[in-house]
This record gives structure tokens, C-alpha cells and sequence, in this order.
């Protein structure tokens, strides 16, 4: 690989044939997005998009899942460091605008858990390829702090408000065969095809007429574009919420694995 993807070094590149870059997440935790991984969840698609390699980015987690979300460290910094949050909300915004802008097509292979900051990339990919088993939970929620990241740009146009609701506010567990049936995923795979579905797909992209693709693919994301100060507010009240009492004793509450005790304000 190129020096081209040498400053992103939380994550691996690997060339397929036919234009298509393979990004995998692979580190400790199932995959969990650490301070530099979310850095460069954040920058990596400025690179593909200026990269003449690369015609389809295919992004997938190494080991038992897709990712497991952002990491105690950086959850745990996000509710006790000013400066941190300040940062880290500026990356999930541009997690998110950068994904939308990149002009190459970008495929998401999907197994077990997908969670919070690393189901962005998957549910914003232009395809996304679930496992049947996969477990999608967007998790905000649950750690006491507003769906920001990417849900209130993306979950309503994919699966519907009554749905995206739902899932958003219950936390449910969410199948990759259950995502497929409601709209939120673009097909489902049987567990042990997930991947090669998912590169046969990059395949057919990469051997297409490229400016066709890419220019569909930024017409369409206009769609996502209108939404963005829906999504910019989300990204606010989300790391507002970083700050209060909800978010801390959630995040404890998930490392001790006990039910969480919510006593934060209800007046809002």
C-alpha cells in the first residue's frame, strides 16, 4: 500500500484487483473505535476520494464483528474533557459529510455487532451488504445521550420514521435479515457469504462507467445533504448530552454491566 493511507494507521488497507480498496477495521474490543480511529473514520475518505487507484472503497471489521463502537477510553474522555468533545464532535460530523461527498462508491461488509460510531460508515455506504445475524444497535441511547452521529440524517429516508423511532429509541437489536426486511440495509447474505457478497458488489461498481456512478451518487446523496441541519442539531444535542450525568452513568453502568439509573434533567 501507497503512503497514500500511511497517516490513518488504525486502519488496513488492502488492494483487491479492479480498482477496489478494501478498508478493515482491526484493533482490540471488537473492533472499537478508539481517539485515532475515529480521527481517521473521519479523514480516510478525503484520500479515497482523491486516490486514482481506487474506483469502490469496500470498509468491513476484521474477527467476530463490523465494530463494537466507540472505545471506553473515548467514551469515557468525551464525558469528563471539554477539549475532547469539542474535537470529537467535529470528526462525527465529518465522519458523516465526508462518507456523503466522497465521490467513489463505498460498499459495507456487516457481521456481528455494528455499533455507534462504526456503524456510521455502515449504514451511510452507497451499498451495504448485512449478515443475517448481524446486530445492529445505534447505542446512543442507551449510554444516555441523543441519536446524533448519523441516524437523524439516514434512518428515516432508509427504513421510515415509524421505524427509525423504534429502534432509535429502544435500542432494540436489530438483524441484518430484520434490516433488510425494513429498508435500513441494501440486501442480506447468508453469514459465511456476507463478504464475498459484499466484493462481488465493489467488483461490478468498479467495472461500471465511473463518472455515471459517481455523479448518480451525488444526486442521490442531495437527499441526505437537505437533511444536514437535522443532522448538524443531533450532532449538537448529542455531545451536550456528553456533558450531563445521563451519559456518564451509562457509560458506567456498560462497563459494569448492570442496568443503568438515569437522574438526569426531564424538563426539557
Amino acid at each position: 500500500m501507497t503512503d497514500r493511507y500511511a497517516e490513518f494507521p488504525s486502519l488496513r488497507f488492502d488492494r483487491l484487483d479492479d480498482g477496489v480498496l478494501e478498508i478493515v477495521l482491526d484493533g482490540p474490543g471488537l473492533n472499537a473505535v478508539s481517539h485515532d480511529g475515529h480521527r481517521d473514520l473521519a479523514d480516510v475518505w478525503l484520500a479515497v476520494d482523491k486516490d486514482p487507484e481506487t474506483r469502490v472503497a469496500l470498509i468491513r471489521g476484521e474477527g467476530k464483528g463490523f465494530s463494537a463502537g466507540g472505545s471506553f477510553e473515548l467514551l469515557h474522555d468525551l464525558t469528563t474533557d471539554y477539549a475532547v468533545r469539542t474535537r470529537v464532535m467535529r470528526e462525527a460530523r465529518d465522519i458523516v459529510y465526508n462518507v456523503i461527498n466522497c465521490s467513489k462508491p463505498i460498499v459495507s461488509s456487516i457481521h456481528g455487532p455494528a455499533v455507534g460510531a462504526g456503524l456510521v460508515v455502515a449504514m451511510l455506504a452507497d451499498v451495504s451488504v448485512a449478515a443475517k445475524t448481524a446486530r445492529i444497535i445505534d447505542g446512543h441511547t442507551k449510554i444516555g445521550v441523543a441519536a446524533g452521529d448519523h441516524a437523524a440524517i439516514c434512518w428515516p429516508l432508509l427504513c421510515g420514521m415509524a421505524k427509525a423511532k423504534y429502534y432509535l429509541l429502544t435500542n432494540a437489536n436489530l438483524s441484518g435479515e430484520e434490516a433488510e426486511r425494513i429498508g435500513l440495509v441494501s440486501m442480506c447474505a447468508e453469514d459465511d457469504q456476507v463478504l464475498d457478497t459484499a466484493r462481488e458488489v465493489a467488483r461490478t461498481l468498479a467495472a461500471g462507467a465511473q463518472s455515471a456512478l459517481r455523479w448518480t451518487k451525488w444526486s442521490l446523496n442531495n437527499w441526505y445533504r437537505m437533511m444536514g441541519p437535522t443532522f448538524d442539531a443531533s450532532v449538537a444535542i448529542e455531545f451536550y448530552g456528553f456533558g450531563g450525568p445521563d451519559a456518564a452513568e451509562g457509560l458506567a453502568a456498560t462497563r459494569d454491566r448492570r442496568d443503568a439509573t438515569f437522574t438526569g434533567p426531564t424538563s426539557e
